[in-house]
C-alpha cells in the first residue's frame, strides 16, 4: 500500500460520537484514494448502474432511499470480494433544463430566441459547468460508493456516439419511423411529450349540448331535422369531421351515410356508424374532431380519413389558425384555445344551436344554464404546467410493440427476475398494451435526430451529415431536421452505452454486461426500466440486469404522497446535518419492506444516530479494556459458554444477513445486524465477560467487535470506518475488508447456558418491574428439584448469577412458606420470597385498581372500534388512534393480570 492511500492509524475514540467530520473526513479519503472501485482484475465482477439524475436536479428523500439501497449492495458485495462496478453520471433531462436555463434568461430579460440555437446550447453547457452536477455532491454525502473517475453525461461525446448509433440503425432496421399522430402536446414549451410526462388532473368544467343540422332537409324517423352532441370542449368544432353514432342505435340508422352541417363553419360532413359512440351516454351520438382527440382520430382513421387529411385548427401556442379548408371564421383565428371556448358557445347560443341545461331552485322555478357543471379528468404537463392540447404533427416513432416482444419473454423465462414478483402483472399489462412510442421532441437542447430532409423531398438518416450527403447525391440539398430524441430514448442505452458500447471490444463491456442489478424506483418501471430492457436485448441480445428491484415511495409520516404544494417535503440533507448519514441510511433500509412504501418517521432516524452512538460507546468500553482489532477472519479459539455463545451469535448472523442479502430483504438484513449489535453484544456480551477481561476474552470479543464492523458497514460506513481504524492499526481500509468467514459452527450446549442466563436475568428484572421492586435489591432463590442441565448451568455461574440477577445464589432446596413469584428459565422455575421484601396486600390492592382501569379503557375502545359507524365515518387518524390505544390498554392489562398471578 502506498503512502498515499495507507490506513488511518488507531487512536483513543472521543467520549461523544459526532459525525459530521467523520464523515467528511472517510468520504474523501475513499475516493481519493480510488477504494470505491479497488483493482481487482481477477474477482468476479457485480455491476449496477445509478438511475442517472437529471443534471438540474437536487437530492430529495425518493433519491435517497434509491441511492442508499444501491450503495448497501455494492458495499456488501465489494466487501465479499468482487469487483464491484457501480456506474454514475447524470442525465440531460432535455425538457428540464432547458426550462432551467430559460427562465435564467428571463430573469436577466433576456429569451432564447435571441440566440441561434448553436449560441443558445453553448448557453445551456456553460450552465452545466457551472451550476450542473449539485446532486452529485450531495450523493457523496450520503455516502455513496460511486466509481467517480467514469463519471458520465447523456451528452458525453461517447455516449452521443452510441445513441446516433442506435437511432440510424432502428431507423435502418424498420423500428423507426416519421409518422402524422396525434400527440400529447404542451403549448407552454412548444414539444411533444410522452403519454408518462402528462398529469390527470380535476378541474371544474361544463358540458355543452349542441344541434347539429342534417344538410339537404333530411330527417330522422322520429322527425327532428338535427342531431344532438355534447362536449367538454366546444372549440374543437371549429375542426370538426364527423358525427359518430351507434350502428345499433335505432335513432339514428335512417341518418347513417347522411350529411351534416356544422353551424359555425358550414363545413359539410357525414354522419359514421361507430362503437365509440355509446347509446347510454348523453344523446348517444358523438362529435368528430379527428385531429384534436385520441379517441376521436381512431375513430377518424376507421371512417377512412387519412392523418394527413385530418384538419388542425391550433398552432404550437393552442392559438386558433386557418384550417386546410378554409372554413374558420376570421373572428376566431389567433384567439387563444379557452378564449375561442367562449365565444364559440356565445355564437352558437346566438344561432339558435345551443340546448341549454334546465334545473330547478329552491322555489322549484326552472332556471337555464348553458352548460350543466362536469368535473372532468384533465392532462396537464408534469413539468409545463398547463393544459395538454391533443395534436396532430409529423414525429419520430419507434416501434415500441416489436421491440417488448424479448422483454416479456426474458420476464416468463426468468432471464430477468422482478423483485417483488407482484409487479410483473402491472409489467406485462403495460408491456401487452404498448403504444408507439414517440421520441421526438421540439426543443434545442438534447441530441439532434441525425435525419436530413433533402431538397428532393426524401429523408435521409446518417449517423454524419457526410453520410447523409453521400446517400443523397452531390445535387441534394440538405436541411437537419430541427427536433432532438426523448431523453428517455438515451437513457434506455445506459447500461451498455456507459460501458464503452458501440466498441464491442470494451474490456468493461465485456467483463460487466450484463449488470446484475437495478435499482429503480417503480414509479419509472415504463419511463426508464422497460425501455432499457428492450434496448439491451435488442442490441447486445442479453438482458440488461438480471434482477430489477422495485422500491416503493418514501411519504410523510401520516402516509400522504410528499409534495412542496402541502409543505411537507422532507430534505434528506437537514435529517444528515442533524442526525448523520448513517442514521438516515439505517432508516432507508430498517424501513424498506418489499413492495410497500416507506413512511417517513424523524423519531425512527434518530433512533438509529442512538445505534450508531451505542456502538461507538461499547466500542470505548472495549477499548478502555485493552480490547483491541482482530488479525484474524477465523474465529477464535474458545474454551468459556459466554465466548462459545457469541461466536455462534456470529455464524449464525452472518448467515441470516447473507440470506436477506440474496432475497434483497433490505429491512430483514438491518434488523438483523440491529438486534445482534443491540442485544447480544451490547447489552448481554459485554454485560457477562465485564470484570473477565482474560486473553481469550479479549480475542473473542475484539474479533466480534471486527465482524460487527464489516457487516454493519454496508449500512452504517461512516462509523464503522472510524471504528475499524480506533482499535488498532489495520494493513487496510474497512471498505475494502473481507466479509466474515467465523470457520466456526454453534455451540448447542454453550447457546443454552447463556440462553438460560438471559431468561433468568430478563425475567427477573421484568417481574421486579411489575412489583415495583428496586432493580438493585438482592433476592433470595429456590429451585427444588433442577435438571441435571440447569444445576451444570447454576454451577458454572454463580459469579454472573449473583451480579447481573442479583441473587444470593440459588439454593437447591423448596422454599419457605409465604408469598412469592415465580420466574422461569429453560426448564427451571425458580422461586423467590417476598415476604419483608414488599408489602404483599398493599402492592395487589395497587395491580387490581390499575388492571380494573385498564381493562375498562380498553373494553371501552372494543366497544368505539367494533361500531361500524365509527370505523367507516370517523377520521381515520381518530380509527388509527383508538387502535393503537386499544392495543396499548390489552397490553398493560395483560402484563398487570401477569403480576397478580406471580402474587399467587
Amino acid at each position: 500500500m502506498t503512502e498515499t492511500n495507507s490506513a488511518q492509524t488507531s487512536g483513543e475514540l472521543a467520549k461523544t460520537f459526532e459525525p459530521s467530520g467523520i464523515e467528511a473526513k472517510w468520504y474523501a479519503h475513499w475516493e481519493t484514494n480510488g477504494l470505491f472501485r479497488p483493482e481487482r482484475p481477477d474477482a468476479a465482477p457485480y455491476t449496477i448502474v445509478n438511475p442517472p439524475p437529471n443534471v438540474t436536479g437536487s437530492l430529495h428523500i425518493g433519491h435517497a432511499l434509491d441511492n442508499t439501497l444501491q450503495d448497501v449492495v455494492i458495499r456488501y458485495e465489494r466487501l465479499r470480494g468482487k469487483d464491484a462496478l457501480w456506474v454514475v453520471g447524470t442525465d440531460h433531462a432535455g425538457i428540464a433544463t432547458q426550462m432551467v436555463v430559460e427562465r435564467q434568461m428571463e430573469a436577466r430579460q433576456d429569451k432564447r430566441t435571441n440566440y441561434t440555437r448553436e449560441q443558445f446550447v453553448d448557453k445551456v453547457w456553460e450552465w452545466k459547468h457551472e451550476s450542473g452536477g449539485t446532486i452529485t455532491g450531495q450523493l457523496r454525502r450520503l455516502g455513496c460508493s460511486m466509481d467517480w473517475s467514469r463519471e458520465q453525461f447523456t451528452m458525453d461525446p461517447h455516449f452521443t456516439k452510441a445513441v446516433v448509433k442506435v437511432f440510424v440503425d432502428l431507423y435502418n432496421q424498420g423500428l423507426i419511423y416519421r409518422d402524422k399522430r396525434l400527440v400529447n402536446w404542451d403549448p407552454k414549451l412548444k414539444t411533444a411529450i410522452s403519454d408518462l410526462e402528462v398529469e390527470t388532473r380535476e378541474t371544474q368544467g361544463g358540458f355543452w349540448h349542441f344541434k347539429y343540422p342534417l344538410a339537404d332537409d333530411v330527417k330522422r324517423d322520429d322527425g327532428l331535422d338535427y342531431i344532438e352532441v355534447a362536449t367538454t370542449r366546444p372549440e374543437t368544432m371549429l375542426a370538426d369531421m364527423a358525427v359518430a353514432v351507434h350502428p345499433d342505435d335505432e335513432r339514428y340508422k335512417s341518418v347513417i351515410g347522411k350529411d351534416i352541417l356544422q353551424p359555425l363553419t358550414g363545413r359539410r360532413f357525414k354522419v359514421v356508424a361507430d362503437e365509440h359512440a355509446d347509446p347510454e351516454l348523453g344523446s348517444g351520438a358523438v362529435k368528430i374532431t379527428p385531429g384534436h382527440d385520441f379517441n376521436d382520430f381512431e375513430v377518424g382513421k376507421r371512417a377512412g380519413i387519412k392523418a394527413a387529411d385530418m384538419l388542425n385548427m391550433f398552432d404550437a401556442e393552442a392559438k386558433v389558425v386557418q384550417t386546410a379548408d378554409g372554413l374558420v371564421p376570421a373572428e376566431f383565428i389567433g384567439m387563444d384555445r379557452f378564449d375561442a371556448r367562449k365565444l364559440v358557445v356565445e355564437r352558437m347560443k346566438e344561432a339558435g344551436f345551443l340546448i341549454q341545461h334546465v334545473t330547478k331552485d329552491k322555489e322549484g322555478n326552472e332556471v337555464q344554464h348553458d352548460a350543466e357543471p362536469r368535473t372532468i379528468q384533465t392532462p396537464f404537463g408534469d413539468r409545463g404546467g398547463v393544459v395538454i392540447e391533443p395534436w396532430l404533427t409529423d414525429q419520430w416513432y419507434v416501434d415500441a410493440e416489436t421491440l417488448a416482444k424479448a422483454p416479456m419473454e426474458a420476464v416468463r423465462s426468468g432471464a430477468i427476475e422482478i423483485v417483488p414478483k407482484t409487479w410483473e402483472k402491472t409489467f406485462f399489462n403495460w408491456m401487452e398494451n404498448i403504444q408507439p412510442w414517440c421520441v421526438s421532441r421540439q426543443l434545442w437542447w438534447g441530441h439532434r435526430i441525425p435525419a436530413w430532409y433533402g431538397s428532393d423531398g426524401q429523408c435521409y438518416v446518417a449517423e454524419t451529415e457526410e453520410e447523409a450527403q453521400a446517400k443523397a447525391g452531390a445535387g441534394v440539398t440538405l436541411e437537419r431536421d430541427s427536433d432532438v430524441l426523448d431523453t428517455w430514448f438515451s437513457s434506455a442505452l445506459w447500461p451498455f452505452a456507459t460501458l464503452g458500447w458501440p466498441d464491442q471490444d470494451s474490456p468493461l463491456l465485456k467483463k460487466h454486461y450484463p449488470n446484475d442489478l437495478l435499482v429503480s424506483g417503480f414509479d419509472i418501471l415504463f419511463f426508464w426500466d422497460a425501455r432499457m430492457a428492450m434496448q439491451g436485448l435488442h442490441f447486445m441480445k442479453e438482458v440488461p440486469w438480471k434482477k430489477l428491484y422495485l422500491h416503493g415511495l418514501v411519504r410523510a409520516a401520516d402516509g400522504a404522497k410528499m409534495s412542496k404544494s402541502k409543505g411537507n417535503v422532507v430534505d434528506p440533507l437537514g435529517l444528515i446535518d442533524k442526525y448523520g448519514a448513517d442514521a438516515l441510511r439505517f432508516f432507508m433500509c430498517a424501513m424498506e419492506s418489499q413492495g410497500r412504501d416507506v413512511k417517513m418517521d424523524e423519531k425512527r432516524v434518530e433512533g438509529y444516530r442512538n445505534f450508531a452512538t451505542k456502538l461507538w460507546n461499547a466500542a470505548r468500553f472495549c477499548q478502555s479494556n485493552g480490547i483491541t482489532g482482530s488479525i484474524s477472519i477465523a474465529a477464535p479459539a474458545a474454551t468459556s459458554a459466554v465466548n462459545k455463545w457469541i461466536i455462534g451469535e456470529v455464524v449464525e448472523t452472518v448467515a441470516a444477513l447473507d440470506q436477506a442479502m440474496a432475497d434483497l430483504r433490505f429491512d430483514a438484513a438491518a434488523n438483523t445486524v440491529y438486534h445482534f449489535v443491540w442485544d447480544q453484544f451490547c447489552d448481554w456480551y459485554i454485560e457477562l465477560i465485564k470484570g473477565n477481561f482474560d486473553a481469550e476474552t479479549k480475542a473473542v470479543a475484539g474479533w466480534v467487535l471486527d465482524q460487527i464492523l464489516v457487516m454493519l458497514h454496508p449500512f452504517m460506513p461512516f462509523v464503522t470506518e472510524e471504528l475499524w481504524h480506533a482499535l488498532g492499526t489495520r494493513d487496510g481500509e474497512l471498505i475494502v475488508a473481507a466479509w466474515p468467514k467465523p470457520e466456526a459452527s454453534v455451540d448447542a450446549a454453550a447457546k443454552r447456558e447463556v440462553e438460560w442466563l438471559i431468561a433468568l436475568v430478563s425475567n427477573l428484572r421484568t417481574a421486579k418491574n411489575e412489583l415495583g421492586i428496586a432493580p438493585g435489591a438482592k433476592l433470595d432463590a429456590y429451585l427444588p428439584e433442577p435438571s441435571a442441565q440447569t444445576r451444570s448451568i447454576i454451577a458454572a455461574n454463580p459469579a454472573a448469577i449473583e451480579r447481573l440477577a442479583r441473587l444470593n445464589g440459588i439454593r437447591f432446596e423448596p422454599a419457605p412458606a409465604g408469598a412469592a413469584m415465580q420466574v422461569g428459565a429453560g426448564d427451571a422455575n425458580i422461586v423467590v420470597p417476598l415476604e419483608g421484601v414488599i408489602d404483599i396486600a398493599a402492592e395487589k390492592a395497587r395491580l387490581e385498581k390499575a388492571l380494573a382501569t385498564s381493562q375498562k379503557e380498553a373494553k371501552s375502545l372494543e366497544g368505539r372500534l367494533g361500531n361500524p359507524s365509527f370505523v367507516e365515518k370517523a377520521k381515520p387518524e381518530a380509527v388509527e388512534k383508538a387502535r393503537a390505544d386499544h392495543a396499548m390498554h390489552a397490553a398493560e392489562a395483560e402484563r398487570l393480570a401477569a403480576a397478580l398471578q406471580r402474587l399467587g
